[in-house]
């Protein structure tokens, strides 16, 4: 299937390519034609000059002057032996009034386009005739690669339309999966719930029933969060050295003896509007990955800084790294290095804080076999 939608896209690719090539070999094959015709065009305008010069007076001449005034595309500049400039045909005389320098620099623009023409004046006499490129010629030349970028900025604009739609769409997925797990849950939980209130009444279950009353709790409050999903949180003032420090309690008591854990901050209260149940799913998902990282051996440092417009919390880890070239990947929705699980504990995470909290989520820090370091940013 992968291999099916690579050669898909190259073909496609490959297509656009010829055509582009295709087209712009022939605008320049075309352009050459044109040229080529200007040329012998202003050939015989001067020949026709020359001839109207020097043409005795009972001469026919009307089809050199016929042949002269037909002329009204191609710009041209008359010169002398000094290159003081004469006369002009088809130049823009209103620029011309505009700016007294435009004729300079329009008859430095033709000498670099085409060598000029000599046209006799007398026996010591010459004079030079500049020409340009018709206004025809030249929207024939360029008129090709701006529809190509026309053509080429409608299709970006219909690929990110289709890949907000998309988006969109595995969002409402996402968001669906995730009520519906939170609803499939509510029934087992209530059930459960009576279960261990049958089970108090004996005193000897008094014990193990405790524990289950956590195990419940921990469910109950798993069910929160997906109930969450999809909905505008309810925001609430914290303080997020408390937050983290109950969070990091309850992965150190699940975590390996090998593995030490600390929180660093200058400041013992940093307040914050934060979703209490979403924050501490973002702060779990971090710190599990972190242990995985790890392998069961290493540490687990939180650094919290409260700046003047914002808040900072460094979730860092002495595990093997995440690749550069990953970085920006294990964000994506269903990627992920592990052997188990969907991929979508980070992508989640991300979401949580950028579109609940209007904060950002990234990786500050990594390098292979020496550690990652979480970066969440969060407005005051």
């Amino acid at each position: 299937m992968f291999k099916q939608y690579i050669g898909w896209r190259f073909t496609l690719v490959a297509v656009a390519v010829v055509i582009i090539v295709a087209t712009i070999w022939f605008v320049n094959n075309l352009s050459e034609k044109i040229q080529h015709e200007e040329t012998k065009n202003v050939a015989t305008w001067v020949e026709a000059n020359q001839e109207l010069l020097q043409a005795p007076e009972d001469a026919n001449i009307n089809l050199a002057v016929t042949i002269v005034t037909t002329n009204t595309s191609i710009p041209l500049i008359l010169t002398d032996d000094h290159g003081k400039i004469i006369d002009t045909r088809n130049i823009d005389s209103a620029e011309v009034l505009r700016n007294p320098r435009y004729l300079e620099k329009e008859l430095a623009s033709f000498k670099k386009q085409h060598p000029p023409f000599i046209m006799a004046i007398d026996a010591k006499t010459n004079n030079y005739i500049y020409y340009g490129d018709s206004l025809l010629l030249r929207q024939v030349r360029y008129y090709p690669y701006i529809q190509l970028l026309v053509v080429a900025l409608f299709i970006g604009v219909v690929l990110f339309a289709l890949s907000t739609t998309n988006r969109a769409t595995q969002n409402q997925v996402w968001v669906g999966m995730a009520k519906e797990t939170a609803h499939q849950l509510g029934t087992p939980l209530s059930s459960m719930e009576a279960w261990l209130e049958i089970l108090r009444e004996k005193e000897e279950n008094i014990p193990f029933v405790t524990e289950l009353a956590k195990d419940v709790d921990r469910l109950k409050l798993i069910t929160d969060r997906f109930s969450k999903i999809g909905s505008v949180p309810n925001l609430e003032e914290r303080n997020l050295v408390v937050q983290v420090e109950n969070m990091m309690t309850y992965i150190r008591k699940r975590a390996p003896q090998k593995v030490s854990f600390s929180l660093q901050s200058a400041d013992p209260e940093v307040m914050a509007m934060i979703s209490p149940p979403l924050f501490d799913w973002v702060l779990e998902n971090l710190l599990k990955n972190a242990l995985d990282a790890m392998e069961g051996t290493g540490a687990i440092s939180v650094l919290i800084e409260n700046h003047t417009t914002h808040i900072t919390i460094d979730v860092t880890d002495t595990g093997k790294g995440v690749p550069k070239v990953l970085q920006d990947k294990i964000f994506n929705p269903g990627f992920s290095t592990k052997k188990r699980g969907w991929g979508l504990g980070l992508s989640l995470a991300r979401r949580i804080i950028q579109d609940y909290h209007k904060g950002r989520l990234s990786v500050k820090w990594s390098e292979p076999n020496k550690g990652t370091t979480f970066r969440i940013w969060l407005r005051k």
